[in-house]
């Protein structure tokens, strides 16, 4: 099973918004087949490993890190294909969290006579798809939340300057962030200060969907981030027709919320559930970052401390709002922390967070 670990992080950036899985054939004490699933789309990891092993899979059992599908999606179920290949036993590290699931592949493949069993390294198996499994039971995608600042806890001069804080390992480590994203969001603030594109700036199958949370429909037509492929949705609370008209026509969706004068977080973090987003990293400001925090919509931060010291006149990390004791600070537990060039990347969960990360 460890094994089949390994291989369904081969798919940690090109399975979305599928879940990354991977899969071993073992018999008579040696593997006789492998694989995982490589691409949205494209054949599950039973498949693959059924495939590699031929005729040898007769009698196997067969490791994987997700229990095998038994519905009709964009390939056939892996259920019907363990089957027809003679498997003797098949050994899940979790159900699946799919309500089109729900152990019913496990149910299948005991009721054509094969032995099952489930649990084997189910925590390192939900923690290579946090954000799978936060939207299939809480219907609502895996939130990171990344931030850049010097030793004293400053994002930026007190003028708004920040490019570049951290150091361009740090950079790099962020491109590798978006690039296993569902979706980059940022707020109306950063869009107009900086223009940022958002996109994956390595060598990626695929862009993130980019999310821009606007709720007055600010965007300017000519932002950079609605330039290239991928896709771009912008929250509003309310939609002026003119503005939303000349954006559309840029090709961005606009989604209104159900609020007044600001951006529904969490209806909004529904509607992109719904719209298949596993995992958002969030790069924004102090405030939709400090709202998203005080909402218990952030499941992580990621934290790039670079040895510098802007002093009390430069911004702050996180606006956090009614704070006046110390029983009201936000608990985080610390994850990671490791040196990313010459900056330091801490990784953070927020307290009772229910998925583990893993790196």
């Amino acid at each position: 099973m460890a094994r089949a670990m390994r291989l369904a992080r081969r798919g940690l950036y090109t399975t979305d918004p599928n879940p990354r899985v991977g899969c071993v054939l073992a018999r008579d004490g040696r593997i006789v087949g492998e694989g995982w699933h490589e691409v949205a789309g494209g054949p599950h990891a039973e498949v693959a490993a059924l495939r590699a092993a031929g005729e040898a899979a007769r009698g196997a059992t067969a490791y994987i890190t997700l229990e095998p599908c038994c519905h009709q999606g964009r390939t056939p179920p892996c259920t019907g294909a363990l089957v027809a290949a003679g498997v003797a036993r098949v050994v899940a590290a979790m159900e699946d969290p799919n309500p089109l699931m729900r152990g019913q592949g496990l149910r299948q493949c005991e009721e054509a006579g094969m032995a099952v069993a489930s649990g084997l390294l189910q925590a390192q198996a939900e923690a290579l798809n946090p954000g799978y499994v936060r939207r299939m039971r809480l219907g609502r995608p895996l939130v990171r939340c990344k931030l850049g600042m010097t030793l004293d806890g400053r994002t930026a001069t007190a003028g708004g300057e920040s490019q570049w804080i951290t150091g361009p390992e740090a950079r790099q480590d962020v491109q590798r962030l978006r690039a296993r994203s569902s979706a980059v969001m940022t707020g109306i603030g950063t869009l107009l200060d900086d223009d940022p594109r958002l996109n994956v700036r390595i060598e990626s199958s695929r862009q993130p969907v980019r999310v821009v949370v606007d709720s007055s429909l600010r965007t300017p037509p000519q932002a950079t981030v609605l330039n290239g492929p991928g896709g771009v949705l912008i929250y509003c609370a309310e939609a002026d027709r003119d503005r939303q008209a000349v954006l559309e026509a840029r090709g961005a969706t606009i989604i209104c919320t159900p609020a007044e004068e600001q951006v529904d977080l969490r209806a909004m973090l529904a509607d992109l559930a719904r719209r298949q987003v596993n995992e958002v990293l969030l790069e924004a400001g102090a405030t939709l970052a400090g709202a998203m925090v005080q909402a218990g919509l952030v499941d992580e931060l990621i934290v790039y401390m670079a040895p510098s010291l802007l002093g009390s006149a430069g911004r702050g990390l996180l606006n956090l709002d009614g704070i006046e004791h110390l029983a009201q600070a936000v608990e985080l537990e610390i994850a990671d922390l490791r040196r990313v060039g010459r900056d330091w990347r801490i990784t953070a969960t927020v307290s009772g967070a229910e998925t583990r990360m893993l790196y």
